[in-house]
């Protein structure tokens, strides 16, 4: 019986999730929030889920291995490739930024709460993290400018690795100070936790890059590696395995000539299962009195760290930078807690409990009601903070191409003649590459994927182009967009006059407009384009209306791709439009090859 009830416990925190990710989804929020709060109903005030009961004394075990693998994850997406291009700005707030909120919130904590030095510090390092994961979802709702999107992103993208690297060294240094040995305990985690991580995460990199290992394999195979190094870095020194796998995965991530989509992507959606069922379950087993036990000097703490903390850390970081005063307010401002603190902190704080730091039970409600108040008041203010100090973003006007084959190449060149921000992605690298050198700005990624929705810039782009070979991605495509940019904004490319009845036809309505109403298939755009087809661009006049470009151009004329407006603004074709350029536009179309160069009375751009 007791099986049964377990089982029907593990499955309501599976229902809940989801229903917590889907409410995040379709509210673009954190879903942190959701599940924390949901956690909180479901278990101690309602009393439907009780983790200590459903898995016993494993449960310890559950949290440590799940922990482990969300930083092990979380490491992974640093590659110092990438980074190198981010400005000092960003720099100096992760390092001379994080360390002044480190400072102050820690001594806020200690003369607040009455809290040991330790556990102040610790707590101060946990709330230095923001991460990509709340972050994102905020700026896509916010939309500021795009300077500070870029280093409001780039910032998460950074301290999450990093932070948590620097959480688990703190810790591991309190751990190692209740030991007579303090130092010589400290420097065998440290030599462990590098050597150790620095080791396997070679050793994986030089398996997968020859090949030892089937493709299918990999993902099972390195998170089997990951919990065994976990394990075997701990049994060696207590504490040292988390050190290990964060480590070992930023080895693994900066290792040359290796390959880790796939393994990525596993663990993305592993995460993903492993972040739902755990903040629920750590929610669940919060004790309301302990919520009552920090009183109103908790709240105090947390006007601190948004009031104090976060601007000072923010004013100092930023002394040299050209950042404007208004810019610099609005990034004291905005700074939401995540995955790294919630999940580190709730691990920890058993552990150091069972040492006998009797407050360590303190620090996950603590962390929870940082990472709430965090989030709920800043999803709320910061859009309007942005209007009033002037840094929100105009209605954006930039356009995402899916695809980067010779269709859509030409379409985004001819986009990005008009001053705005155009951007191909695909997961052909061929097809990238020659973006890369026709001088496009690409995402090389699947556009649909959970990284797609962390680390793909949108900041500027107002619409979507689904340009690839393949028409059901393209309708998938736009139907991940849709509710982001609305149905006048996302155009999919698809030929429908080979349609076998309404049956086997996807609802306009479920994924935004049909580019040129369907006329045209890839294959044939395609064909027209390697035969020597051009984009052209002919301003209209009275003299040259719309009518006359039709004669000139007669049967030569392919299809008119978009009109450009006085006003320089961009109306794609799609479903039968009613195109009717009209004087001073600019109609941009794709012509035949003979036609190229004839028009003497239409203008280049």
């Amino acid at each position: 019986m007791h099986e049964d009830w377990a089982a029907l416990g593990i499955a309501a925190v599976g229902i809940v999730g989801l229903g917590c990710q889907w409410l995040a989804w379709r509210l673009k929020l954190p879903a942190i929030l959701f599940l924390l709060i949901a956690g909180i109903i479901a278990g101690p005030i309602m009393g439907w889920i009780q983790p200590q009961a459903v898995f016993g004394e494993h449960f310890f075990a559950l949290v440590s291995l799940a922990v482990a693998v969300i930083l092990f994850e979380g490491s992974l997406t640093l590659k110092f490739s990438e980074i190198k291009g981010v400005s000092n700005t960003v720099w100096s707030i992760v390092s001379i930024g994080a360390l002044v909120s480190w400072a102050v919130t820690s001594i806020a904590t200690h003369y607040l709460l009455g809290f040991e030095w330790s556990l102040a510090l610790l707590f101060g390092s946990l709330t230095v993290v923001t991460g990509p994961t709340v972050i994102v979802p905020l700026l896509r709702t916010v939309r500021p400018t795009s300077r500070l999107s870029n280093i409001l992103r780039w910032e998460g993208i950074l301290i999450d690795p990093l932070g948590a690297l620097f959480v688990v060294m703190v810790y591991e240094f309190i751990i190692s100070s209740s030991s007579a040995q303090s130092f010589e305990v400290f420097g065998f985690i440290l030599v462990i936790g590098f050597g150790i991580g620095a080791a396997a995460g070679a050793g994986v990199a030089e398996v997968l890059r020859r090949g030892w290992l089937p493709e299918y394999l990999q993902p099972f195979g390195v998170l089997t590696i990951v919990l065994a190094v976990f394990a075997g870095s701990n049994y060696l020194e207590s504490e040292s395995g988390l050190l290990t796998v964060t480590v070992m995965g930023m080895w693994l991530a900066n290792a040359r000539d290796v390959n880790i989509q796939s393994i990525l992507h596993f663990k993305e959606n592993l995460t993903i299962m492993f972040i739902t069922g755990l903040f629920i379950l750590l929610a669940a087993r919060i004790d309301l009195e302990d919520f009552q036990a920090l009183g109103w000097s908790a709240v105090i703490l947390f006007v601190v760290i948004q009031l104090v903390a976060r601007p000072l850390s923010i004013f100092a970081s930023t002394l040299r930078s050209s950042l404007g005063f208004k810019e610099k307010l609005f990034l004291a401002w905005v700074a939401p807690r995540g995955i790294v603190a919630a999940s580190i902190s709730a691990l920890f704080a058993i552990k150091l409990y069972n040492i006998g730091m009797e407050e360590a039970k303190l620090l996950v409600p603590l962390v929870f009601m940082v990472i709430i108040g965090t989030v709920v008041l800043q999803s709320f203010t910061a859009k309007p903070m942005a209007k009033l100090l002037g840094v929100a973003e105009t209605a954006p006007r930039g356009f995402l191409i899916v695809g980067a084959n010779d269709v859509a190449r030409e379409v985004a060149l001819a986009l990005s003649k008009y001053d705005l921000r155009v951007v191909v992605t695909d997961s052909n690298w061929d097809y990238i590459s020659q973006a890369k050198m026709a001088g496009l700005e690409y995402y090389y990624g699947n556009p649909t994927s959970s990284h797609a929705d962390e680390y793909l810039d949108l900041i500027g782009v107002g619409h979507v182009v689904a340009m690839s070979p393949d028409k059901h991605f393209n309708i998938m495509a736009c139907m991940q967009y849709l509710s982001d940019f609305g149905v006048n904004r996302v155009f999919c490319l698809r030929d429908i006059k080979n349609n076998n009845g309404d049956k086997h036809i996807v609802g306009k309505k479920s994924f935004g407009q049909t580019l040129f109403s369907g006329k045209h298939s890839f294959k044939k755009l395609a064909s027209l384009i390697n035969q020597g087809a051009e984009v052209k661009h002919t301003k209209l006049s009275d003299s040259f209306t719309y009518q006359d470009y039709l004669k000139q151009y007669n049967e030569s004329l392919v299809q008119p791709l978009f009109v450009v407006t006085t006003q320089q603004r961009i109306h794609m074709v799609g479903d039968d439009s009613e195109f009717a350029p009209q004087s001073g536009e600019t109609v941009v179309s794709l012509i035949k090859k003979q036609w190229i160069g004839e028009d003497r009375r239409g203008e280049r751009v």
